[in-house]
């Protein structure tokens, strides 16, 4: 199968057997999808694991007499189809009835999306290997780990309202550490063709963190100024997308998103951008994926829904059907944080840029880091974090580790590895009013481990954060 076309087919079929075996009432939707995934993991400086696995999936949701049930499988084969209607069907019988039922998406159009990079849908494991060992090279001896996966999707939907759609992407990313006695340091990036993942370049950002970590000194716990790489700004992106643009939770009040609300600081826009990057130009209920802003310079605009809940807010889908969005909400999950416009008016996400030289060498990754660094008297350069749990899903505190470099600044300049520390903060109130200081002007996409998410920032200078102790603490 490719280009969408036999997807398209097999999501036909299977909403005509729902029609043929649950009668011309029973409604019903089906996606289809066929899913490349490619990795080359790595580690003690060898690749260790070359795997690539492709499957098609299909996903089916009846609603019959009131009732609504999905169901799935991988076998496409008219028997293995048969098989999956016949079971969704039986299942709706057994199911409560279901009066929120937000009915099927209506014919509609649904753009083909960007795309797909043909040469990264076809790349060899010689391909990914080549950046391995450039990222290896490029470390210099120090113990390397990590992955470079390429990946490619194609699908279709249909549904018995006689909508339907189609489209292909494709990605690829490498995630890689560099490791010295006690220290680490990080590079990630994902892009849609995988031409433009610099191996050399990740492994040498990482390697120079690395270095700089060393030795690291015990700081107290305290309110600290900090730069954040971006990294460390993905994980508030993905937090603040999960538990706070999201409609399931906007409407039972356990988000903080109070759209139409001035709640960040002014030089945050935040939009989820499907298009954007590597993802199916619809959702799960063939809604046509758009860019979405949620925050427009500091004030929220929206929340993300799936057709159940825009149903319920007045509002309609926002695109964001997806897997497991009755139980815990539609999430964007292609958020990007607008830096500072370029002459052509959109955010720049430029190259690597070579490491700056500010205090301690190595620690300060690119020109962007070192302007944001240089305007700090007193504060830390934080690489990384890890571990974050929700303790507070409304206000949306959350508690973590620093991880792969921390460092202290001293009047504008990086002067010593930090021990890694724990924090508790509100991400909503670290960037909120007044709270930003300054931002990047290049983004860098950070991948996910869910393939097909990403979230996309510049580094972000933060007046305060709260750091309540050591790591172990």
């Amino acid at each position: 199968m490719s280009g969408g076309a036999s997807e398209l087919d097999l999501a036909g079929q299977v909403v005509e057997l729902v029609r043929r075996l649950g009668g011309p009432a029973a409604q019903a939707e089906a996606v289809v999808t066929r899913a490349d995934l490619a990795l080359t993991r790595f580690a003690n400086s060898f690749i260790h694991q070359n795997v690539a696995d492709s499957t098609v999936g299909v996903r089916l949701r009846v609603h019959v007499d009131g009732r609504t049930a999905a169901g799935s499988g991988s076998v496409v084969s008219p028997q293995g189809l048969r098989a999956l209607v016949e079971r969704t069907l039986a299942a709706a019988r057994l199911c409560p009835p279901d009066p929120a039922w937000p009915g099927l998406t209506p014919p509609s159009p649904v753009s083909a999306g960007a795309a797909a990079d043909e040469a990264t849908v076809h790349a060899e494991p010689d391909e990914r290997a080549t950046r391995v060992r450039a990222f290896v090279d490029a470390v210099g001896g120090l113990e390397a780990a990590g992955y470079c996966r390429t990946s490619h999707r194609s699908g279709a939907f249909a549904n018995s309202a006689g909508h339907s759609a189609h489209g292909r992407t494709a990605e690829a990313a490498m995630d890689g550490i560099a490791r010295t006695g006690g220290s680490d340091g990080v590079a990630r990036r994902c892009a849609d063709r995988l031409a433009d993942l610099d191996g050399a370049a990740l492994g040498a950002r990482a390697a120079a963190k690395a270095r700089a970590a060393v030795d690291p000194v015990e700081l107290p716990p305290g309110r600290y100024e900090v730069v954040l790489e971006p990294a460390a700004v993905a994980d508030l992106l993905q937090n603040l997308s999960w538990f706070g643009f999201n409609g399931k939770r906007h409407a039972e009040r356990q988000s903080f998103a109070e759209p139409g609300e001035a709640q960040f600081d002014r030089s945050v826009t935040l939009v989820d951008d499907p298009l954007h990057g590597s993802n199916l130009p619809y959702d799960l209920e063939g809604t046509a994926r758009r860019e979405l802003r949620l925050v427009d310079a500091g004030v929220t605009r929206a929340v993300a829904h799936d057709r159940r809940s825009g149903v319920e807010a007045g509002v309609g889908s926002t695109g964001h059907g997806m897997l497991g969005a009755t139980t815990f909400g539609p999430i964007p999950r292609n958020l990007r944080l607008l830096a500072p416009s370029v002459a052509d008016g959109r955010p720049s996400a430029g190259p690597l840029g070579r490491p700056a030289e500010s205090g301690v060498a190595g620690a300060v990754a690119d020109d962007d880091t070192a302007a944001l660094v240089a305007g700090v008297r007193h504060g830390l350069l934080v690489s990384d974090f890890w571990y974050t749990r929700v303790l507070d899903p409304k206000s949306l505190v959350i508690t973590g580790l620093t991880r792969n470099g921390v460092w202290l600044i001293e009047d504008g300049v990086v002067t010593r590895a930090v021990r890694d520390l724990r924090f508790t903060e509100s991400y909503p109130r670290a960037l909120g009013p007044g709270a930003v200081l300054g931002l990047g002007r290049h983004a860098m996409r950070q991948p996910d481990r869910i393939d097909g998410n990403w979230w996309e920032a510049p580094p972000v200078r933060l007046a305060a954060w709260n750091f309540t102790g050591g790591a172990s603490g």
